[in-house]
């Protein structure tokens, strides 16, 4: 499947990590930095380079061992208005070009979403979480061998591991950068979202047999399902919670 081209606000995110890290890193070779964190040398190039987006773990490590916030690196943990209206995309002109049933779940997913934030303001309880990396919700990710923790505001539900979705074909279920549990399981229903391996890499997707096919399906239709039929590297490893 095809590397889907990035957003401009994906670009400016990228391109203010890059700044930002190589502000903040003056007179520390990636060498060094990759030593301190236990990030890959060539996973670090990447963030530099604004050809991979770190995340919320790595981003923990990297502040550590630089001495700053989390924030002082990555824009989006710092300040709202870094996002201007112009990249906020029309919510009211593309809920009138849906179906009444598309309509609905959009609804139903504001309506959710507001409800967290209601419930935020209250206080959400807050603990530590072991972040075992980050799974694709659109072209693959690599899983880190070590955990890291990090802050969590929210319920917790019973799990195994959990992981940061990057991206955004998992939308409206699951957004970029947000936090979801996994129960292991090597096995899953027709219709479950599972986290699956599939060439070295995770994704996170809709699982779809029919007998004869076999598919990770993206919830946002902009992406194209992945055809695992008779793949020899496609495993899956966990469902996720809802």
């Amino acid at each position: 499947m095809p590397r889907n081209k990035l957003s401009p606000l994906d670009i400016k995110i990228r391109t203010e990590i890059s700044n930002n890290l190589k502000k903040y890193s003056h007179g520390i070779t990636q060498v060094s930095l990759s030593e301190k964190t236990g990030i890959p040398v060539s996973t670090l190039s990447g963030y530099f380079a604004k050809r991979s987006t770190p995340n919320a773990g790595s981003l923990q490590k990297i502040a550590e061992a630089l001495g700053v916030n989390k924030s002082d690196l990555d824009p989006r943990f710092a300040d709202d208005e870094f996002f201007s209206k112009k990249d906020i995309p029309n919510i009211v002109s593309i809920y009138e070009r849906l179906t009444p049933t598309r309509q609905q779940k959009v609804y139903n997913y504001a309506d959710n979403q507001l409800k967290e934030q209601n419930n935020a303001i209250v206080r959400m309880p807050r603990t530590q979480i072991k972040l075992l990396g980050a799974v694709s919700a659109g072209t693959g990710e690599e899983l880190q061998d070590d955990t890291t923790e990090v802050d969590y505001t929210g319920t917790v539900p019973e799990y195994d591991y959990a992981l940061q979705v990057n991206g955004d074909s998992m939308e409206p279920l699951f957004t970029d950068q947000q936090i979801i549990f996994v129960k292991y399981s090597e096995e899953a229903f027709n219709g479950q979202i599972v986290i699956a391996y599939v060439d070295g890499k995770a994704y996170v997707k809709k699982y779809h047999f029919n007998g004869a096919k076999c598919e990770l399906v993206s919830l946002n239709s902009k992406y194209d399902p992945i055809d695992v039929s008779g793949n020899e590297n496609f495993k899956i490893k966990g469902v996720v919670v809802l």
